[in-house]
């Protein structure tokens, strides 16, 4: 799934090179949508199979740190291709079907083993807390992202060249505070989301104050992009530490399509406080007051966890949960090598599998 999931990003990305219709590129972008979820479910869910304990947490947070230093490059470049024609930055897109290559030889299948049990069901209750605050998540995480150009054209700033290199920097905070988010695994989300949502406010804020300036624009920005960079991490692993291997997959599907419902829903949320304060910024001023009230109320919100992020209990896999992540390779002593620094647990229960 997750192979043919990167062809058709390459496939329906590149369509308005050659499509006139705006109603057949807006239904390319909703397939591109569809993709992507795709993509994010699989890549979350083996990260999640592969590891355990704090080596999770950390490829966790490097998931979201390789997304915003490729969104960083990824803005620099279509920003500037795009002052050659509003279609050549699509070309871009190529580069997925170019990863499909190594992906296909270097990733592989956990399997589930020999049982034929059927599937638990999905725990609703472990993950409605997690699943409702990634949907407001969802609006603040999206929102910049949209709108920043729009704010920078309202100030002036027409070229796209500029206007993808101010892009760019946030996202370079954003990959730079999810990097910290190994560091700071070690707390719970009723600790690090005040962090990540106020940071976020404060941001907003900013803009909302700016008079249109452009680097107060930049700097709430960058502030911004910090703090969605740390959300990211923090509600993911929240929500799926709990989840054994057989719910992982849907477990994570739930969560990413949770957070993909608060994206979709940020633009029209924005547009419409737009329309009735008068105006972009007074618009994410008015997010930013109420992401600042959601950062004092989240440790209300979230239940006290035992222990922090890297710690979960769920985090020390089963014995057959490290023999399904392990692959073929370690019920005969052999682990792949990609994944050597998992490898020797794995190997340890590959040979002791008749134990089991």
């Amino acid at each position: 799934m997750l192979i043919l999931a990167m062809i058709g990003y390459t496939l329906f990305g590149t369509a308005p090179l050659y499509l006139d219709s705006l109603g057949a590129i807006i239904g390319s972008r909703v397939l591109v949508g569809l993709c992507e979820a795709a993509i994010m479910t699989c890549c979350t869910t083996l990260i999640a199979d592969y590891w355990s304990g704090p080596r999770r947490s950390r490829y966790l947070g490097l998931q979201t740190l390789l997304a915003s230093v490729s969104a960083t490059v990824f803005l620099g470049i279509g920003g500037a291709l795009g002052s050659s024609g509003w279609r050549t930055p699509f070309w871009l897109y190529t580069v997925a079907a170019l990863l499909a290559v190594p992906m296909y030889l270097l990733i592989w299948q956990p399997a589930r083993g020999a049982s034929k049990e059927t599937l638990p069901p999905i725990p609703w209750r472990r993950l409605r807390v997690p699943c409702l605050v990634t949907l407001a998540g969802g609006v603040v995480f999206y929102a910049l992202i949209v709108e920043l150009s729009f704010v920078l054209d309202e100030a002036g700033v027409t070229a796209t060249a500029t206007i993808g290199a101010l892009s760019a920097l946030m996202s370079l905070a954003t990959a730079i505070a999810a990097g910290s988010f190994a560091r700071l695994s070690g707390r719970t989300p009723r600790a690090l989301l005040p962090v990540a949502f106020g940071s976020s406010a404060a941001g907003f804020l900013i803009i909302w104050a700016s008079g249109g300036a452009i680097p107060v624009i930049t700097a709430g920005a960058v502030l911004t992009g910090a703090g969605t960079g740390l959300l990211l991490p923090v509600l993911l692993t929240w929500a799926t530490n709990g989840l054994s291997f057989a719910e992982r997959g849907r477990g994570t599907g739930l969560w990413t399509g949770t957070l993909f419902i608060g994206e979709f829903l940020s633009p029209v949320l924005i547009m419409g406080l737009s329309g009735t304060f008068g105006g972009l910024r007074p618009a994410l001023g008015v997010l930013g007051v109420a992401t600042a009230v959601l950062a004092v109320a989240t440790p209300a919100i979230v239940p006290p966890l035992r222990h922090p992020l890297e710690r979960h209990p769920r985090l020390t896999p089963h014995p057959a949960d490290l023999i399904s992540a392990a692959g073929p390779g370690a019920v005969s002593g052999r682990v792949r090598q990609p994944w050597e620094p998992a490898g020797q647990a794995l190997l340890r229960v590959g040979r002791t599998r008749a134990e089991l």
